[in-house]
């Protein structure tokens, strides 16, 4: 038992457990119990998918209150709001990746449960070597918070149309060259064994499927660059960092569904969430300004729920009236050009 009381990252080996085995139950539930076999998910279902993951991301903010603290709680929720918050770009992307490769929305939840996997796998890996350059070089913080300010301002200032040009993609394009890649899917298979046309010979194919969770890892990794330095300059806790991020990540295949339909409602949300980095980027200059040790975690989890709600309520009025999108990437109707494009 005693192995259990163990630091790792400067938290009991056993609160690292705890949290891992909350994850990996609901991974099993997600595959095994929520979504059998190959199902659309409906926008109510996605809903309410997204209000259970949600809450258990807001209920662990009391385990962490009762085992650590309640400055450690404050923390953990602001990261875990900014996180939620920031994916919602990613959403966008996700959307767009699935309209690039014409993915049918009863297959899309395959690529994102194995997407999420990756994610998991992923940002674990950013986040421990985060938090060992954060532990050895302090100022390493500093960078990670004028990178933060750099990018908020770059995205106030940044054009409607600069969209990912994923038919443009270098590692898109290292792939098509790379792999064999069949022009249409198989069903929610990744791989799938063809004759090969010269040989005749079955040989090991990827099918479109497989570079559309390709291309969603990568997205994350992408925006990873963001959201990661941005946890940092909240807390330097890898605890909360970690789990913080996972439970925002967890909800992200539930959220994509709910909110892929209506993301023209959330227009000006990204403004909102450019201020938010520069604000979290700033914060760290501050403290030093103030000759505070650590900024106030209300303080922060209140300005970050300001101006968040702020993005969300200027998004919904001034969209008003406005249609949602009758079809999700990937359902009849949606007519993109990749639809009739060969996929190699």
């Amino acid at each position: 038992m005693e192995i259990l009381l163990t630091l790792f990252l400067g938290k009991p080996l056993w609160l690292w457990l705890t949290f891992i085995s909350i994850v990996l139950v609901l991974l099993v539930l997600d595959l095994g119990l929520f979504n059998k076999g190959d199902q659309e998910i409906g926008v109510a279902k996605s809903l309410k998918l997204s209000a259970f993951y949600v809450t258990l991301g807001l209920l662990f903010s009391l385990f962490v209150w009762w085992q650590i603290s309640a400055e450690a709680a404050g923390l953990y929720l602001t990261a875990f709001v900014v996180e939620k918050s920031l994916a919602m770009d990613n959403v966008f992307v996700i959307a767009m990746i699935f309209g690039f490769f014409a993915i049918p929305r009863k297959y899309q939840h395959r690529a994102l449960f194995w997407g999420v996997l990756g994610v998991i796998v992923l940002r674990g890996l950013m986040i421990g070597f985060g938090a060992a350059l954060v532990n050895n070089y302090h100022w390493v913080l500093y960078i990670f918070a004028a990178f933060l300010i750099f990018t908020g301002i770059k995205m106030l200032f940044a054009k409607e149309d600069d969209a990912p040009d994923i038919a443009n993609n270098p590692v898109l394009k290292f792939l098509k060259r790379r792999l064999r890649v069949t022009e249409e899917l198989h069903g929610h298979d990744f791989t799938v064994r063809k004759p090969d046309p010269k040989t005749g010979k079955l040989k090991l194919y990827a099918t479109p499927l497989l570079l559309a969770l390709i291309m969603v890892e990568i997205a994350d990794v992408v925006f990873a660059v963001d959201s990661v330095p941005a946890v940092f300059a909240i807390t330097s806790d890898p605890y909360i960092v970690f789990t913080s991020n996972i439970f925002a990540i967890l909800g992200l295949r539930a959220l994509y569904f709910a909110l892929a339909a209506i993301l023209h409602r959330f227009a000006y949300l990204k403004y909102a969430l450019a201020i938010l980095l520069i604000f979290i980027g700033s914060k760290v200059f501050i403290a030093d300004l103030l000759n505070l040790e650590k900024f106030p975690a209300s303080v922060s989890l209140g300005v970050t729920f300001l101006i968040l709600a702020s993005g969300v309520i200027v998004s919904l009025w001034k969209t008003r009236g406005q249609p949602a999108h009758e079809t999700l990437p990937g359902e009849p109707g949606d007519e993109h050009p990749a639809r009739h494009q060969p996929n190699h």
